[in-house]
């Protein structure tokens, strides 16, 4: 399929209208990668060339409400056929202070698309394409780059925006992409801009991460670029040894990458995706995170980690933290990791079954089942495995596998019964719900007689 025929409309007709008013209109950016790759675009990125800003807008405004998002930059925004549509003049660049926002810039309708193009940040994204007559602008070998899988950046001003590692590293994970020796290399100098960043601009390059196909290959250029510095979470698993007969994949690092990717297979399969992913992922990220400070070896030399499912939740919290994310993953991640390890402690009976729902609320059983077997089939040349699978088949069963049980015992029950609002009552209805996760009763009669049973209620 051409590149062409995959141009949504909206493209040729603003650049026919841009070309008439004197001006060149160059789709650059992800899109023209996203073409490169025959991916049809989700939106639009154009640079247009020629047109001063007033004249540009005039031609914009034909097309729509025209929202103006960087005056001084000369930037805006439009919907065309329901697309989103950014459209930049191109312009000079100085860095001007430390972080990912220390520019000085200026529009500069005339600058040449070869030197516009120079200051973006990689190869795979420099390139550029006429919409009217198909040319491809690729003045720094991004074709070559995403045929060959290199991320390789396109000058030395990269190092002018601490924000590009982080960039690179959900590009490698999105595109199976390996990190050109240079481009680490200047990479591993811009460590100490790293406190700079915006945790909002950290946590969308991770978010970006959780979603990409191969994230181990994100994790891995992470590590190229010297950028596991900021993680120590992350860089204490390299060389971390396991017990060969339970783990023959190698360390702790090669097993979290490959458990990654392994999960990401698992989510694909499932049809998984936003939030629960989100929660899938970086589960499966830090589910060891605990084994280097608890790990030893016995007195026959085996290797053992124990405690390190707790330890691994607790550094997953600090790490979370650090790259911004939402309260409400956290929320879900915490509990998976920490139960990360439950199907090993005993058989998947009722009473197992409705107590790990309860530990792992928010997050639920479906979701650990799925942790579980990424983590299990993390484990080459052993074969894929699924040892969860028979405590989600219960669960589905007992209604539990998507939510914690509900509580029988409450308190309208309760003053039915007689029992007046207090402390008392609460205790009753804890009680009740320790009984109930045991097994005592499943319904409201069985626990009305189990209520009397134990003398907390009068007899009806």
């Amino acid at each position: 399929m051409s590149v062409q025929s995959l141009l949504p409309p909206a493209a040729r007709t603003l650049a026919e209208a841009i070309a008439e008013a004197g001006g060149r209109a160059l789709l650059v950016g992800g899109c023209v990668r996203d073409l490169v790759l025959g991916i049809a675009p989700k939106d639009l990125d154009f640079e247009v060339y020629g047109l001063a800003p007033a004249r540009l807008r005039e031609v914009l405004a034909r097309f729509g409400a025209v929202q103006e998002v960087g005056k001084r930059f000369g930037v805006f925004k439009l919907r065309m056929d329901g697309m989103d549509v950014d459209v930049a003049l191109p312009r000079r660049e100085k860095k001007t202070a430390p972080g990912h926002k220390g520019f000085a810039a200026e529009p500069d309708p005339f600058l040449s698309p070869e030197r516009a193009s120079s200051r973006r940040d990689f190869t795979i994204n420099a390139m550029m394409l006429d919409p009217l007559s198909g040319e491809l602008l690729d003045f720094h070998g991004g074709q070559r780059d995403l045929q060959n899988h290199v991320l390789r950046h396109v000058s030395p001003a990269f190092v002018e925006d601490p924000l590009r590692p982080l960039r690179g590293m959900q590009f490698a994970a999105r595109f199976r992409l390996s990190v050109h020796p240079e481009t680490a290399r200047l990479a591993r100098t811009m460590l100490a801009e790293y406190e700079t960043l915006p945790s909002a601009r950290i946590w969308e390059e991770w978010r970006k991460w959780a979603h990409a196909p191969y994230p181990d290959m994100g994790l891995e250029a992470l590590k190229a670029m010297g950028w596991l510095l900021p993680y120590p979470e992350l860089a204490a698993l390299v060389g971390c040894p396991q017990e060969p007969q339970w783990h023959p994949e190698g360390d702790v690092w090669t097993h979290t990458k490959i458990a990654c990717r392994r999960m990401h297979e698992v989510c694909a399969r499932e049809g998984i995706g936003g939030a629960a992913r989100e929660a899938l992922m970086f589960a499966i990220l830090a589910h060891d995170f605990g084994k280097p400070a608890t790990t030893t070896r016995d007195e026959k030399g085996r290797i053992r980690s124990p405690g390190h499912a707790q330890k691994s939740a607790e550094l997953a919290k600090s790490f979370l933290a650090r790259i911004g994310a939402p309260k409400r993953l956290v929320s879900l991640v915490i509990p998976l990791v920490a139960e990360h390890l439950a199907h090993m402690h005993g058989k998947p009976t009722p009473r197992a079954v409705r107590r790990l729902a309860v530990r792992l609320a928010p997050a639920t059983i479906a979701l650990w089942a799925r942790l579980v077997e990424a983590d299990a089939s993390a484990r080459p040349p052993k074969p894929p495995a699924d040892p969860a699978a028979p405590w989600l088949a219960l669960a589905r069963k007992l209604e539990a596998e998507a939510q914690k049980p509900r509580p029988i015992v409450q308190g309208r029950m309760l003053l039915a019964l007689g029992v007046a609002p207090g402390p008392r009552m609460g205790e009753i209805i804890r009680r009740a719900y320790e009984a109930q996760l045991d097994g005592a009763f499943a319904d409201e009669e069985e626990a009305r007689k189990w209520l009397v049973a134990q003398g907390l209620v009068p007899k009806v």
